[in-house]
């Protein structure tokens, strides 16, 4: 094999990316590119599958252009230097009918809109019926089924929109239907089927046809033509067809691997390495942290806690077991807190920096004491982890008639202590589950915000390491390409042959007395939450 270079692709929320590696885990060039969404009703998000893949073609082809590898950049390196190409994405699922043309996910009933985002709640009632039945797959759900997983959603295409339903042929998640794109391989990555389809991979039969008959959908692993067994992640899916290479503007030597959902490719980036250990791994979490927030923990053997997804076999590495929480919004509520507050605006990166910067004048006067009568609990968008409560609801306590700028950044900054106390609250529910975890691995859009990366040192007293990697995300799938490429033996041997290292910041001891308060008004602040509701 002459290729000694990878491609990763990695598609969140609202943009595709790309990264051409070498096989160290060097980036030597990125792409981005944005991708439509369709917001046609309250709790309904939908995005464009054309669209996406013309995002990551694009993608693709910038961060070949600014890698500088390709045909007359420099001497002797050609597209056929990429080996490997992987893709992560957002656990969205995608519709497409027995030809495989779009299928409409959308009550506007548009073919073009053909993918559920993941962040769409569409689904509550058919969650909480799932979560009803009591089935033993929610032992690897927490317990509750939420509105992001697969099964609800399909659940609702089946009877709201019977027509789309009647006419689907595939079932895709996402990185799934990127595969799909890319080699014509129908395969399914074990990784998506496990995560958010209620796939058990620890057994030797993975589909539960008793849940699927009694939540209404006996047919969906026919009618998606979903397989019987799911493909171990950083498999070969086969080479890239003509169409695909010419589009994506590498050759149809690349290797495709069996890709990952967006967070567990973050987790094996910055995790992954650790696998080797038998028992350190353990003191480790991931966290991955953007629009929203998850957490993923290894383990050698199955361990469970209150309101987990999981424990899941086999999503990043082959041997190990993945236990995830999360919190639904994150930075995604700092930017509504932005637009929605008078002195507010836009919530893009200078307002947010502006922000900070103020808070950072203000605590130059008023110290760990800002704001200490405001109070937030961040569930705006439902508690993911450790409550699993689709339905909770954001609560903020201390307000006052100041609609000034400055009240937005005393807001601000009490939100993100708020979702700094969320993490402490899964971090300690972890921990009451068998893992002894002292060290958070910080990556996304989060590392870019100096509130929250001494926040989360701070309140839950952790060690913070923060990767030296471009992108954790784009270096965790391209050590799933560099395996189905044969660049490296193994996806383990790929792990640490590709790691990088990281910058570590301890908590503040004097800081630990403020915020073991605030900890306990904010499980009291629960607690009243959960009374009212009973009333």
């Amino acid at each position: 094999m002459s290729g000694s270079f990878v491609c990763a692709v990695d598609v969140g929320t609202g943009s595709a990316r790309a990264g051409i590696l070498d096989t160290t885990g060097r980036m030597l060039g990125r792409g981005e590119h944005p991708i439509a969404m369709n917001r046609p009703r309250e709790n309904h998000a939908e995005h464009d599958s054309e669209d996406i893949w013309r995002a990551v073609c694009a993608a693709v082809r910038s961060a070949r252009a600014q890698s500088g590898i390709g045909a007359g950049e420099v001497a002797g390196i050609g597209a056929g230097e990429v080996a490997g190409i992987a893709f992560d994405a957002t656990c969205s699922l995608v519709l497409r009918d027995r030809e495989g043309r779009q299928l409409s996910a959308s009550t506007g009933g548009e073919d073009r809109w053909d993918t559920i985002a993941w962040l769409d709640h569409r689904a509550l009632a058919e969650a909480d019926e799932c979560t009803a039945s009591g089935h033993g797959v929610l032992d690897h759900a927490g317990g509750v089924m939420s509105p992001e997983m697969q099964v609800p959603k399909l659940m609702w295409l089946s009877r709201r929109l019977p027509e789309s339903w009647a006419r689907a042929g595939h079932f895709f998640d996402l990185s799934d239907f990127l595969a799909w794109k890319a080699t014509g391989s129908t395969a399914r990555s074990q990784c998506t089927l496990t995560c958010k389809w209620t796939y058990l991979a620890h057994r030797e039969t993975g589909w539960q046809q008793d849940f699927l008959a009694a939540m209404g959908v006996p047919d969906m692993i026919e009618r998606g033509d979903l397989p019987e067994r799911a493909s171990p992640v950083g498999s070969d899916l086969g080479a890239l067809t003509p169409q695909a290479a010419e589009e994506l503007g590498l050759s149809t030597s690349c290797r495709v691997g069996a890709g990952l959902i967006d967070a567990y490719a973050g987790a094996l980036g910055v995790l992954g390495s650790l696998a080797s250990n038998d028992h350190g791994h353990e003191r480790h979490m991931a966290l991955i942290a953007g629009t929203s927030s998850c957490v993923m923990a290894l383990s050698k053997s199955p361990k469970t806690f209150t309101g987990a997804w999981g424990p899941y076999f086999g999503v990043t590495l082959p041997d190990c077991w993945m236990s995830e929480g999360g919190q639904s919004a994150t930075g995604g509520l700092l930017d509504h807190l932005i637009r929605w507050h008078g002195a507010g605006g836009e919530p893009n990166a200078a307002m947010h920096r502006r922000i900070c910067e103020r808070i950072a004048e203000l605590r130059a006067v008023e110290g760990y004491d800002l704001a200490g009568r405001l109070h937030v609990l961040p569930d705006f968008h439902g508690n993911r982890s450790p409550l699993a409560d689709p339905h909770a609801l954001g609560v903020i306590s201390g307000l006052t008639l100041d609609a000034s700028f400055d009240s937005l950044c005393r807001l601000y900054w009490r939100s993100c202590v708020a979702i700094a106390l969320g993490l402490r609250h899964i971090l300690e529910t972890l921990n009451e589950g068998g893992f002894v975890i002292d060290t958070l691995h910080v990556t996304g859009g989060h590392t870019r915000n100096p509130l929250l990366m001494e926040l989360y040192a701070d309140v839950t007293g952790c060690r913070v390491v923060e990767p030296q990697a471009d992108d954790a995300m784009l270096l965790g799938t391209a050590v799933v390409a560099a395996a189905a490429a044969g660049l490296h033996p193994s996806l383990a041997a790929a792990s640490l042959a590709m790691r990088q290292g990281g910058r570590e910041r301890t908590p503040d001891p004097d800081a630990r007395k403020r915020f073991d308060r605030d900890y306990r008004i904010f499980l009291e602040m629960h607690r009243q939450r959960r009374m009212l509701d009973g009333m």
